[in-house]
């Protein structure tokens, strides 16, 4: 691929686009060894290799994070008032990263992060209705009625019926009046299980993400911890079979 060398720089996460153009400038950039001075040189990023002030510059299209979503963070590229999700990867990665979908303020769990917009739209897309699994705790007794109800689909209002999900209960505390449940949806409406056990007469106290698709989130990371997808990851949702555990 053609790309002006200063953006492949910048890209790269070498530093502004006005930094790698002062580095160029200085010539402290060699292309295949030699010494390129101007910012706007085409450069193929498959066949040429790129140095910059010593050190090897390896050109990625695409880049692939999860991240262990914190509560109190939210899933945007920039807020005014709170911390976003690209805040915790400052200095990583692209800088043309942004998160896949939304998960609310107070929820955590796993967040894919990208700079791939085709990918990105096939997750997201209704129509493949890629599942969503979340663990949830949940204020009140769920019971089988409940899980039946999901099953059909629940009445949100008048203008949104969510798709049947599959509700599992893993705990019920009757005395405390408590219940810990797994549930998968197929869409990403806004607060969406919240919604739908509002629906039931129920509240979520607690809720994180397990899994999108066949991408399962990395229990080995603490809350505000991320790591770059491994290949078969990639493999796995690029193949497009999204529901099906990887192998």
């Amino acid at each position: 691929m053609l790309i002006r060398l200063d953006k492949y720089l910048a890209d790269m996460g070498v530093g502004t686009r006005s930094e790698v153009k002062s580095y160029i400038r200085k010539g402290l950039v060699l292309v295949d060894d030699l010494v390129v001075k101007k910012p706007e040189q085409k450069i193929d990023s498959d066949k040429q290799v790129v140095v910059c002030k010593g050190s090897r510059v390896a050109y990625e299209a695409f880049e692939y994070w999860m991240l262990n979503k914190p509560a109190g963070v939210v899933s945007a590229t920039e807020d005014l008032r709170d911390r976003t999700v690209l805040d915790l990867l400052k200095g990583y990665g692209r800088k043309d990263l942004f998160p896949v979908g939304r998960l609310d303020k107070d929820t955590e769990g796993l967040l894919l992060l990208t700079n791939d917009g085709g990918l990105a739209h096939e997750l997201l897309s209704p129509k493949k209705h890629v599942d969503k699994v979340y663990f949830a705790r949940i204020d009140g007794v769920v019971s089988l009625e409940d899980v039946e109800s999901f099953a059909r689909g629940v009445v949100i209002d008048e203008e949104f019926t969510a798709l049947p999900a599959s509700l599992r209960i893993l705990e019920v505390d009757r005395e405390q009046g408590v219940s810990e449940i797994e549930v998968t949806i197929h869409e990403g409406k806004f607060h969406q299980v919240k919604r739908m056990f509002e629906a039931v007469g129920k509240k979520v106290v607690y809720l994180k993400r397990l899994s999108m698709g066949c991408l399962e989130l990395d229990e080995s990371l603490s809350l505000g911890e991320f790591r770059r997808l491994t290949d078969r990851e990639i493999e796995a949702l690029k193949a497009g079979s999204y529901n099906q555990p990887m192998q």
